[in-house]
């Protein structure tokens, strides 16, 4: 039976950084003029593009009978954004962080920084993999290659955004830290979860969304990225009901 912190050291390693490369992001904050803070901030967004390009290609891989993965990725993309804002998740995320905002007496940017930093941290293939692994057998390698990422995105988001982006522990703890606490009873639906294609259709949307969170931060578009939130949870249903489908007609 693994302890408690094997199952979660990971989420706790992920907190210590972002935490870490927030204060070094204020400590350089004044000292760099506006004109650096801003490329800093779009040197992140193409990079951020550069990995949801990567990880949407997952959709490709994926085959449900006839179906393509991208075919199922819009599909989950579509309904998924339709429930997020009937459920209004962009504006409840926006209301937390402005409750924080003003819990704390942030200042300038703390809300956009709040939720751009939630959706980066939380939105990806080693926050899945890697909590599950973490959860499974007490491994927490992939978390540890994220938390080093995150932290380095930490230090650029938050002399651009300011604190707001070290209060993104807080999903990372109920989010991250949740599933590998989880990861006992996903165990048995998801015996490899590697080269299981409904996590890589889920890879592949959360990709996509990632590529909407970097045309944000370099401000081509405004995305209204967290409402696509539940096309994550979507997807292994139509994954589902296509295979369904596949062998029944």
């Amino acid at each position: 039976m693994l302890s408690l912190w094997a199952k979660t050291s990971g989420t706790w390693i992920n907190i210590a950084t972002v935490l870490l490369g927030t204060g070094c992001g204020l400590l350089l904050r004044d000292r760099l003029p506006l004109r650096m803070q801003v490329i800093i901030t779009q040197a992140v967004g193409l990079f951020t593009l550069f990995i949801g390009s990567a990880m949407g290609q997952q959709l490709l891989t994926v085959q449900a009978g006839s179906i393509d993965g991208v075919i199922l990725g819009l599909l989950a993309l579509v309904f998924g954004g339709l429930l997020g804002e009937w459920w209004q998740l962009e504006q409840r995320l926006v209301t937390v962080g402005d409750r924080l905002k003003k819990q704390f007496r942030g200042s300038g940017r703390f809300t956009e920084g709040f939720v751009a930093a939630t959706l980066l941290f939380c939105v990806g293939p080693m926050t899945l993999l890697g909590s599950l692994s973490n959860g499974l057998s007490g491994d927490a390698n992939l978390l540890v290659i994220k938390a080093t990422m995150d932290g380095l995105v930490s230090i650029a988001l938050a002399g651009s955004y300011g604190v707001g982006i070290g209060f993104a522990i807080l999903p990372i703890l109920i989010y991250q830290g949740g599933l590998s606490l989880l990861a006992g009873s996903l165990a048995a639906a998801i015996p490899n979860p590697a080269q299981d294609p409904r996590i890589a259709l889920v890879t592949g949307i959360g990709g996509i969304m990632i590529l909407g969170l970097g045309l944000n931060l370099i401000e081509i578009a405004q995305v209204r990225v967290a409402s696509f939130l539940p096309a994550l949870l979507l997807a292994p249903v139509i994954y589902g009901l296509a295979v369904h489908l596949a062998e029944h007609f």
